[in-house]
């Protein structure tokens, strides 16, 4: 067993090595998805206009910079280091890998912000990320057999939904513990989704204003010094 200084070093440590390798497998991930395209058009002599590459690329980059930013101020403190690197990396965060980190750190018992829930945050979307390639393979292979049940008009509603009954599943456990906090963006957002569907693009973008409501009611109840949990 180490004591608490050689825990300590040991941390430090990790934490540098975290950062090194998830610095380099950024670089060469941002390189390959990059250059790929381009590398491609080269050869085969169907390389595009490189000027409106560049104002097509705005017009949509800006509004994802946006989102791009929130999503990283937010799951960051979440996932830690390790699976913060690995999860940007392999993608698929809303749908995937914030659902298993959070359900991994609640059966274990971690705390965000401690080093067990680097740990585990890491562990998990590392081992999510290894079924969804298994999974992605097994799809490839059977793609041509499964493809008449796949497109089977009775099965296209299951299909559409599978997201909305994660989250909503997960989400049910946390509104229950602050009900207090979570009535108001809850029935806020899902008025102004009804109202407006075309806001259902932009789920990332829309957890700046929820989030921003979430933490203005956490603040207003502790300034009341009342308690924001439900019993």
């Amino acid at each position: 067993m180490m004591n608490e200084s050689e825990k300590k070093v040991y941390l430090n440590q990790y934490d540098d090595r975290t950062h090194i390798f998830g610095r380099i497998a950024c670089a060469i991930s941002l390189v390959l998805l990059i250059g790929a395209p381009f590398l491609m058009g080269a050869c085969l002599g169907a390389m595009p206009d490189l000027g409106a590459f560049g104002r097509g690329f705005l017009s949509v980059g800006l509004v994802w910079m946006v989102s791009s930013i929130a999503e990283y101020l937010i799951y960051t403190p979440m996932l830690g280091a390790g699976g913060g690197y690995l999860a940007f990396i392999t993608g698929n965060l809303i749908n995937m890998k914030i659902p298993c980190a959070v359900n991994a750190r609640d059966i274990v018992g971690t705390k965000t912000g401690t080093p067990e829930n680097e740990v585990i945050s890491t562990l998990s979307i590392a081992a999510s990320s290894l079924v969804t390639i298994l999974v992605l393979a097994a799809g490839v292979a059977l793609l041509v057999p499964l493809q008449p049940v796949l497109q089977d008009p009775a099965l296209q509603p299951a299909f559409d939904n599978v997201v909305p009954a994660l989250f909503g599943a997960m989400a049910y456990k946390y509104f229950r513990r602050n009900m207090k906090i979570a009535l108001v963006p809850l029935v806020f957002m899902s008025v102004l989704f009804i109202l407006v569907p075309a806001l259902t693009a932009s789920t990332s973008f829309m957890i700046i204003p929820s989030g921003a409501m979430a933490i203005a009611i956490s603040f207003w109840f502790f300034r009341r010094k009342s308690a924001p949990n439900e019993g």
